[in-house]
């Protein structure tokens, strides 16, 4: 892949940034913006624009990674929840065309909001959703 984004940039050296791990297929590292301390961004190496872009056994080794990484917030910063969000497209509101995880400590009335509207289909409608994706 050649597609160069904030993140390989960082991965070359090009962008300072503060590594919490990195191997050969996943890295993290302290989002520049912190939501609050301990805000950190776990992705792939290579530039996958989207999680749907890669395979299944580096989507799992990226979650691997964000699930070590949750951990290791949790016990620095006892937040009094975690976030953990990946998103996909700008329509998704990824703003990164690069496969990344935050995880996010959270705190009440921390001024973090995520609101959508509800609806609600009705069981039948869910079923047919359900069918739809249903994996064999």
């Amino acid at each position: 892949m050649s597609m160069e984004t904030v993140f390989t940039r960082i991965l070359a050296g090009e962008i300072p940034a503060a590594i919490v791990h990195r191997d050969a297929r996943v890295f993290a590292f302290m989002d520049a913006g912190q939501l609050n301390p301990g805000h950190v961004l776990v992705a792939t190496c290579e530039p996958y624009a989207t999680l749907l872009d890669m395979d299944e056994d580096l989507a799992a080794e990226l979650m691997r990674l964000a699930y070590r990484v949750a951990r290791a917030v949790q016990d620095a910063f006892q937040p009094e929840g975690l976030t953990l969000l990946q998103a996909n497209r700008p329509a998704g509101w990824q703003t990164v065309p690069h496969a990344h995880i935050h995880v996010l400590p959270r705190y009440e009335n921390d001024g973090v909001g995520l609101v959508w509207p509800r609806k609600d289909p009705g069981m039948e409608v869910l079923r047919e959703y359900a069918a739809r994706i249903r994996l064999g």
